[in-house]
């Protein structure tokens, strides 16, 4: 059975870490990119601590230092900002103005560059945020595939754009521009991915970034700073570090960020959202909260269901915003369920990010441990118990998965984002009293539907569909594959984000249009032949 001295025993000594595991050198990083230069920086850092310890003769835990950062304020912030929107220069600057095979050939050369650094920022990705190494690298692999994507599918969008319509009387040319400054923030759960999925769309359709880099995972883009500052124009993507309380609000409040991409809270968003002086004008694409449920039905494959549902909460020590993260499953089947579901969940290996086969890794958030155990401790209170042998245990940064039953309203389990290896189960008779929990939830991106009924499926669809953005038939919640639409409604997203659909978040159809003269044909003809102009031309990109 898992135990607090089982859990204990699970970090390594310094003596029982190999050279192969051992943590990278301390990385103590003195510069930030602005304006095209890596500038030195003397001031106040950020330590970065591991979620991985080192176990002690004496049973004490301590967290393995990876490093530091720095701690920019206000000045860095303005330097970032100023640097972006000369770089935009009000639309005239070189990057904006390039032709899009001309910027692609810059995020050509940055992915080069990137690829050439992977063995470094997956370690950093393993010992940052606790990640599993299989994981880590699958983050990288996949970002590094979405980028690819990213342009391809911009070469087509652009390719289909690169002739002229004539509607009565009038020739006009329709493309995708840019729309300013972008302020991206990203998650500390997916620190690569889901940042880069905002980041790369956003430059390469020819904004200008000010970048914050997630508080837990900001190391792991030190590798990446010399490519960035390399392969794009000077003030193209500048980089902020400091406390976002600090150094956000002053981007914000300036006027002069034009979209807002943030991974994270609804809450935070909404405060964001009212700093700009003309609010109207801050295009915000955001990633917020969910609390995704599965819906068992009596005529399930259980087998089937158990596992997609361990997956869909427990993926990541359930660490996803597309996490299942509260299962309701039907009364005449919620025992063998929760019996089928815990035998499963015990087969789980617990341990380091690098061992192989681990599912559950120490978690990178301070503090989250203690808010895992005040959940449970609530849901307890209220009646509810955990059904799992060890459920709950912990130690140090190590939390193991507890599976709660029954969750009901009034418990904070119950419509709380956990955001954690919390599995919260109710169970329900009428299929409505399901249905209503996803209506009734404040969030509304996915929910999981598990029956073998095409008539149970079908009525639970056509609801569903209007109150989240993907119902997921038979297998757990998850964002991929990329070429899919991913947003959702209420407090969980603005704007859809996927290959395709993120170029599109981040710019605007412009167009030229003109009288169909034999004046103007001629004139618009020696624009294009004699390559007057990046935007009226007719290149195909191959």
């Amino acid at each position: 059975m898992i135990s607090v001295e089982t859990l204990q025993q699970l970090f390594p000594t310094e003596g029982e870490m190999l050279a192969e595991v051992r943590p990278p050198a301390p990385i103590n990083q003195r510069v930030y990119l602005i304006d095209g230069e890596l500038k030195s920086w003397s001031g106040e850092v950020e330590t970065v601590r591991s979620p991985v310890c080192i176990r002690h003769a004496d049973g004490k835990l301590e967290q393995i230092e990876l490093g530091s950062y720095p701690v920019g304020g206000e000045p860095e912030a303005e330097s970032a900002l100023a640097a972006a929107v000369a770089a935009y220069d009000e639309g005239r600057g070189v990057w904006p103005t390039m032709t899009v095979g001309d910027r692609i050939a810059c995020m050509q050369s940055f992915t080069n560059q990137m690829v050439a650094r992977r063995e470094d920022v997956v370690n950093l990705i393993m010992w940052e945020i606790g990640k599993s190494r299989a994981d880590s690298e699958k983050e990288f692999d996949r970002t590094v595939d979405y980028i690819r994507a990213t342009i391809e599918a911009l070469k087509e969008l652009d390719n289909n754009n690169s002739r002229f319509q004539i509607v009565e009387g009038t020739i006009g040319q329709i493309r995708r521009t840019p729309l300013g400054v972008v302020l991206c923030m990203g998650p500390y759960n997916y620190p690569l991915n889901e940042t880069f999925a905002t980041l790369i769309p956003a430059l390469i359709m020819g904004n200008t970034v000010v970048f914050k880099p997630p508080r837990y995972g900001a190391l792991l883009f030190y590798p990446l700073l010399e490519a960035f500052r390399s392969a794009f124009p000077k003030g193209v993507i500048n980089t902020v570090y400091g406390r976002g309380a600090v150094v956000v609000p002053r981007l914000l409040d300036s006027g002069r960020v034009n979209v807002l991409t943030l991974i994270g809270s609804s809450k935070v968003a909404d405060h964001l959202k009212k700093l700009p002086p003309k609010a109207h004008r801050l295009r915000a694409i955001l990633g917020l909260d969910a609390k995704n449920a599965a819906i068992v039905l009596p005529d399930a494959d259980i087998d089937l269901a158990v596992k997609e549902c361990l997956l869909g909460s427990l993926s990541f020590n359930g660490q996803r915003c597309t996490a299942l993260k509260m299962l309701m499953v039907h009364q005449s089947i919620v025992e063998p369920f929760l019996n089928r579901f815990t035998e499963e969940l015990a087969k789980l290996k617990v341990g380091m990010p690098w061992e192989k086969g681990v599912s559950i890794t120490p978690l990178p958030e301070l503090g989250k441990v203690d808010y895992m155990t005040q959940l449970l401790e609530d849901a307890k209170a209220k009646g509810a118990r955990v059904v799992n042998a060890g459920g709950g245990a912990s130690c140090g940064t190590l939390f193991y998965p507890a599976v709660v039953y029954p969750v009901q309203e009034g418990m904070k389990l119950y419509r709380e984002e956990q955001f954690g290896p919390i599995v919260p189960v109710a169970s329900f008779e009428d299929l409505e009293t399901a249905l209503e929990y996803v209506i009734s939830s404040e969030h509304g991106q996915q929910v999981s539907i598990f029956s073998s009924s095409p008539d149970q499926i079908g009525r639970l669809v056509d609801p569903l569909v209007n109150q989240v953005c993907r119902v997921n038939i038979n297998c757990q919640c998850q964002r991929g594959p990329d070429v899919f639409p991913f947003t959702g409604r209420k407090d969980s997203a603005e704007g859809t984000l996927s290959v395709t659909d993120a170029l599109r978040s981040f710019s605007i159809r412009s167009m030229i249009a003109t009288k169909q003269t034999e004046s103007n044909k001629q004139l618009l003809d020696t624009i294009v032949t004699e390559h007057k102009s990046n935007f009226i031309n007719t290149r195909f990109i191959f």
